[in-house]
């Protein structure tokens, strides 16, 4: 297995700090082992890399790797979920408990140490979690769609789900049962990534709609921010509260750092009307005032700030709303236009191009480390500490 190191000057971008190669497949999961100069990774079919050094033979599906116990459990393309405990030195692997969690393919895994709890979703649109000290299962929960994103809430004993319909549903565990908080639903394609922030108590959604929706579930005010800034598949999402940055990637290999600590607008609900907000002039669907007017039907477009039914002409300007999540130049329509400042516009995000399309990533904050590993079978090493700060 082949390892590369690069060096690059330290200036305000990630830097590649190396990269392994040689997998025979994408790899599509991987964790950073803090304080270690390893990772775990896990190829589709069949292999696990522990340290770079071990190769697990099984037919896996996802991973789930707590640090302080050295516990790694693996999900399988048979449903069930098997344990094991790393040795110190990572060069040995213990089996310690099997579970058989679902009926299909198990989707996410998740272990919560303060619990002593382990969360998965499987493809039979099922939501489960086991006693990891007696390895019996506490209970079950059918979803409504195949689960692709699972986080939890210590405190609160909130599971957050996010399914491939593009909802993310909100579920209270107790020991034995669980109950139906809220269902919210903000995308317009399968949810592909959750990140939940326990201090400011945010929830962000990443989806195949290329957007990022964060959830003010804390304020209590019903808030969701929309981030657009990729023109792919988000593939995953972290959040480092010490300095309220989110880190997102997408499918066509951008990292992009998104500055959270300033206040931002929510995006408006778009207006529905029979004709321009501003000029009067019809859309082509109003026959009847075309017929009385004797004008031509214009195409509708709505303004991203204001959110107005409007026609081209009077939405000819185009302008970055940053703090509307919009880091893009949108189409606005004039009088909005006039009202943008050049301080309004100043971004308040960076991207950055990992030169490999990103199938999966992790971010170790102890470190400051990313991990992003791609379709070109690459994992890639960066230090974000130039950018996360």
């Amino acid at each position: 297995m082949a390892a590369e190191t690069l060096g690059e000057p330290r200036d305000r971008k990630p830097s590649l700090q190396g990269s392994i190669e040689a997998f025979q497949d994408v790899v599509s999961s991987a964790v950073i082992i803090p304080k270690e100069d390893g990772v775990i990774s896990h190829n589709k079919p069949f292999l696990f890399f522990v340290f770079l050094k071990h190769i697990f033979p099984n037919l896996s599906t996802c991973m789930s790797f707590n640090p302080e116990t050295r516990r790694l459990s693996i999900g399988m393309d048979t449903g069930s979920i098997c344990e094991f405990i790393l040795s110190e030195d990572y060069n040995k692997m213990t089996p310690t408990n099997t579970y058989q969690a679902h009926q299909g393919k198990v989707s996410v895994v998740l272990f919560v140490l303060e619990m002593e709890w382990l969360l998965s979703t499987g493809q039979d649109k099922s939501f489960t979690w086991h006693c990891s000290e007696s390895g019996q299962q506490l209970g079950t929960h059918r979803t409504s769609s195949w689960v692709s994103g699972l986080q939890f809430d210590v405190e609160t004993r909130h599971a957050f789900v996010g399914d491939q319909s593009g909802q993310v549903t909100i579920l209270k565990l107790e020991q034995d049962s669980c109950s139906l908080v809220t269902t919210f639903k903000g995308h317009t394609g399968n949810v592909t990534a959750l990140c939940w922030d326990p201090v400011q108590r945010v929830l962000f959604s990443g989806s195949s709609d290329h957007s990022i929706i964060m959830w003010d579930i804390g304020g209590r005010k019903g808030t969701a921010i929309e981030l657009q800034g990729h023109s792919e598949k988000i593939e995953g999402l972290c959040y480092a509260s010490h300095t309220r940055q989110l880190i997102s990637c997408s499918s066509d290999g951008s990292i992009v750092v998104w500055n959270m600590d300033v206040t931002r607008q929510e995006t408006p609900e778009w207006l529905d009307s029979d004709s321009c907000q501003k000029c009067e002039q019809p859309f082509f669907w109003n026959f009847k005032q075309m017929w009385d007017s004797k004008k031509i039907g214009l195409r509708q477009h709505h303004c991203r700030k204001c959110g107005q039914a409007v026609c081209g002409k009077c939405s000819s300007k185009r302008s970055a709303i940053p703090l509307m999540g919009f880091e893009f130049e949108v189409r606005v329509c004039d009088s909005c236009y006039g009202s943008i400042t050049e301080e309004d516009r100043a971004p308040t995000a960076t991207f950055h191009n990992s030169k490999h399309n990103i199938v999966y990533m992790h971010y170790e904050p102890t470190t400051g480390c990313l991990l992003t590993s791609g379709t070109d079978k690459v994992i890639k090493l960066w230090d974000m500490t130039a950018v996360v700060s």
